[in-house]
């Protein structure tokens, strides 16, 4: 991941988080750039501006963030804590072993799903025919890079946080979602979602509007995922 490459990122999600295109102010570049110096993991910070605004979604509130500095106290709170978890990172304790058996998933079992992860994308990133839109192809590669350097940090993690890397993995995975939307030619998406409304017709009168778009946006980007091939990354997905 290079110097750039943490701006643009950063960039990326703000955008896509907060729906309109909006231009960064050198006020919240010179926040993305004091993040850099200070060392703050690009999957922190990202997962701090979705966490951010996860927060504002539910909060339903009518004015729309504006700046990157609606981000800033979650994205310290969260380089806060991922600090905590490097704390005697290269010194393996008996009270560092009883939190990992704690886990809900063994440190290998999580490292495979995500070295199996991180394979398929790049595998698929170099499949001749899969990837022709330039948008999806620079997501697989940028969901790749990502991927790679939470594994290395789950890895190296003296006390690894399994709900915080599906936080992170979740964010990867709405980036690739709006990739292959925006990548689905209408003659992909018509059959799919007729489909699915067929699928779903008898159960549509039994559902309130909200359950039932929702319900029909879940099953379209199912299946746009299985038509593109694109594997899921979330610990659900995980092979027990």
């Amino acid at each position: 991941m290079n110097y750039f490459s943490y701006f643009s990122e950063i960039e990326d999600t703000f955008i896509r988080r907060r729906g309109k295109h909006l231009m960064l102010s050198p006020m919240d570049w010179a926040l993305i750039e004091s993040w850099k110096e200070r060392g703050v993991p690009l999957h922190v910070a990202l997962r701090g501006i979705e966490h951010a605004f996860d927060s504002y979604q539910a909060k339903q509130r009518k004015r729309s963030v504006k700046t990157l500095l609606y981000c800033q106290e979650e994205v310290e709170a969260q380089y806060a804590e991922w600090l905590e978890t490097r704390i005697g990172s290269n010194e393996e304790t008996l009270e560092d072993s009883r939190r990992e058996e704690k886990s809900p998933f063994p440190r290998e079992l999580v490292l495979a799903h995500l070295a199996r992860a991180l394979g398929d994308l790049i595998e698929l990133g170099k499949a001749p025919g899969q990837t022709k839109d330039d948008g999806l192809s620079e997501a697989l590669s940028r969901a790749a890079a990502l991927l790679t350097e939470i594994k290395d940090d789950y890895a190296s993690a003296a006390t690894p946080d399994a709900r915080r890397l599906e936080d992170s993995l979740t964010g990867i995975d709405r980036m690739l979602d709006t990739a292959i939307s925006a990548a689905a030619t209408d003659s992909t998406l018509d059959p799919i979602a007729t489909e699915i409304d067929s699928q779903l017709k008898p159960y549509k009168r039994h559902m309130d509007k909200a359950a039932f778009e929702q319900t029909h946006d879940n099953l379209l980007r199912k299946r746009l995922r299985e038509h593109f091939n694109v594997p899921r990354l979330s610990l659900f997905y995980l092979s027990l």
